[in-house]
């Protein structure tokens, strides 16, 4: 099978991968709506969840994409259409909703390509529902999701994001190979030829959850940022990851123009292109000595 592969670009293209729920979205995304459709409250529908996941040594997001589907059956029609309906509804943070475009722009000004990806343990088909998605925000949602059968009705579970494997979809992003199947994930790519090296990541997420990502990114000189709800003001998970070096920046989940997070990605993206073009002044002295090693 032949996979569309993305090929190294003439300038530096900076990915910056979000987690979803609590990161562009003050809740859940299924608490926004969905559980509240089959007569459950909020917390009993997670702690039931919990509960299947720990009887049955279950992965919790296997579990709760099996816990919508069974509570989905003689309450509503679970299809991809409902799904994306919900999506819909989902509120987000300020600035949220522009912030995709205007970054791109900003970016664009300054000779750097950015590319916005979700890599969530949420619902691909929820996200794919928000405006930013059909607006064409996203270069890649990496998601879990169902398998529909020919009814159309969700049945099983197709893709199962959680927190460890979160961390495939960055190498993926590195080396072009998104497709979720495409095993050339796993081929050595020469420093030259790799696409988005780690320097050139931004990982953007809330909690625990985020912190594999986080780390990898981190440590291979790319940028982990901690984001708060401005509502709340509780900075307790934010400040800990950055006691335990997985976070560079935190701030606000204020995306508007102008806010601390707009600024910090801002600065990233500048520092950026700087670093491009002294990568590019590298490789070209480093071939040069090749070729002529006596000087």
């Amino acid at each position: 099978m032949e996979y569309i592969r993305k090929k190294k670009e003439t300038l530096p293209v900076l990915a910056i991968c979000y987690d979803f729920d609590k990161t562009l979205t003050p809740d859940d995304m299924q608490a926004q709506g969905y559980i509240q459709s089959v007569g459950y409250d909020v917390q009993q529908f997670w702690d039931e969840t919990d509960a299947l996941a720990h009887a049955h040594g279950m992965d919790s997001n296997l579990a709760y994409m099996f816990k919508m589907v069974q509570e989905a059956e003689g309450n509503l029609i679970l299809n991809r259409q409902s799904l994306m309906d919900y999506g819909a509804k989902v509120q987000v943070f300020p600035g949220v909703e522009d912030w995709f475009e205007r970054i791109r722009h900003f970016a664009a000004e300054h000779g750097v390509l950015v590319e916005h990806y979700i890599i969530s343990s949420g619902l691909q088909e929820m996200i794919e529902g928000t405006k930013m998605a059909k607006e064409g925000a996203f270069e890649r949602i990496y998601a879990s999701s169902f398998y529909y059968n020919d009814r159309g009705l969700a049945k099983w579970p197709a893709q199962v994001v959680n927190y460890t494997n979160k961390t495939q979809f960055l190498f993926r992003i590195e080396k072009g190979t998104l497709d979720v199947n495409d095993p050339a994930v796993n081929e050595f790519f020469p420093p030259d030829q790799v696409r988005v090296p780690f320097r050139n990541m931004v990982y953007i997420g809330d909690s625990d959850t985020d912190i594999p990502c986080m780390k990898l990114v981190n440590i291979n000189g790319g940028h982990a940022i901690g984001v708060y709800n401005p509502d709340t003001g509780k900075k307790e998970k934010v400040q800990k990851m950055m006691r335990d070096y997985r976070i560079r920046y935190y701030a606000p989940a204020d995306y508007t123009d102008g806010s601390e997070l707009d600024g910090l990605v801002k600065k990233i993206i500048l520092r950026t292109a700087a670093n491009e073009e002294l990568e590019t002044i590298h490789f070209r002295c480093a071939e040069e000595s090749e070729e002529c090693p006596n000087g």
